[in-house]
């Protein structure tokens, strides 16, 4: 009697152990709630005008009177171009036009009285204009020797030092005028129709117009504190790249922002009625992202769409799961497909 009994208790727990095995999870139901969705793009900013300055003369660098980096004005002198072939070209003009001076000065009494031609005359008055034309031009030339900033801005790396050569082909230096600057970056063709979908009107102009404002993410990681605007999109897709380049324009009140520099391009984009979950729900197979769907009293694979939150902790479901299901929240390491839980109370 003594052995049935025992025999009996150990069946008892055997019948028993199977449902006190069943592990408990955490277990979420799916609502739905507005959020804030951001893209980021890797961009390379530039001056809203960047101009390369030469020389419009041949010489030698006789001054530089600005130092990179250097805030310069509108028609600031930036060089001065030692150029001894403009000053033979005036002193040559000179002296063709005191020749034509002179000609025209002889000639004209003797046209007066009738000895000579009024046609011959007006021969020798043609070539004095001729000759101050010339004597003008050599004038400008000499006046190209010190050489301007073209407008306000931002004075670029400076290649040469006094004394080198300058010709009409040498890129002295830059200069950017960065009262606002612009950003380019590049969005594959994928998410550029995902773009143009999102937004209202019915044109590609009326959907930038309808975008919202972008903001710049810094080389050092912080937000620049003013907010940009997206101006155009190329109509053309890069055949080898499969993108398109887009240009953002930012305010540079307080020059922040320079020329040359590289940041990141960040779309807003409001999802209202939106499927969140934790990205500690989720897990990677190959390339698809699952969730443990919880039905019943068993847990079943499923595999959804998902955009990352900006926060970088959670998902934004686009596919996959519907308002009411449940899904697992945490612990799904140890879970198995059909695996049966019950839910955490």
């Amino acid at each position: 009697m003594l052995v049935l009994c025992i025999t009996s208790c150990k069946n008892k727990q055997a019948e028993a152990n199977p449902a006190d095995q069943v592990k408990a999870f955490p277990v979420a139901t799916m609502a739905v709630q507005d959020v804030e969705l951001q893209a980021s793009y890797p961009a390379v900013l530039k001056g809203q005008q960047d101009i390369d300055i030469k020389a419009r003369v041949e010489g030698y660098i006789d001054a530089i009177y600005v130092d990179e980096g250097a805030t310069v004005r509108k028609g600031q002198p930036l060089f001065k171009i030692n150029s001894p072939s403009s000053v033979q070209l005036i002193e040559n003009a000179k002296a063709n036009y005191n020749t034509a001076k002179l000609d025209v000065e002889r000639i004209r009494p003797l046209a007066e009285k009738g000895i000579l031609s009024q046609v011959k005359l007006s021969a020798y008055e043609n070539v004095l204009a001729s000759a101050k034309a010339t004597l003008d031009q050599a004038k400008a030339a000499l006046g190209w020797t010190t050489v301007t900033s073209p407008v306000n801005g931002v004075v670029g790396a400076i290649a040469f030092r006094q004394g080198s050569l300058a010709t009409n082909t040498t890129v002295l230096t830059t200069v950017s005028n960065i009262t606002n600057v612009v950003a380019y970056f590049s969005v594959n063709e994928k998410e550029l129709l995902s773009l143009l979908k999102e937004f209202k009107g019915t044109t590609q102009a009326e959907k930038i117009k309808n975008m919202p404002a972008v903001k710049l993410l810094l080389s050092d990681g912080t937000e620049y504190e003013e907010t940009g605007r997206i101006e155009t999109i190329s109509g053309v897709v890069d055949a080898t790249s499969g993108s398109v380049s887009f240009r953002a324009l930012f305010p540079n009140k307080h020059g922040l922002l320079r020329s040359g520099s590289s940041a990141k391009v960040i779309i807003p984009s409001e999802r209202k009625g939106s499927i969140v979950i934790p990205q500690k729900a989720t897990f990677a197979q190959q390339d698809k992202i699952l969730v443990y769907k919880f039905e019943g009293d068993s847990v079943t694979q499923k595999v959804v769409s998902v955009k990352a939150t900006p926060d970088g902790q959670g998902y934004v479901v686009t596919e996959g799961l519907s308002v009411g299901d449940k899904i697992v929240t945490d612990g799904i390491a140890t879970l198995t497909n059909g695996q049966k839980i019950k839910e955490q109370k």
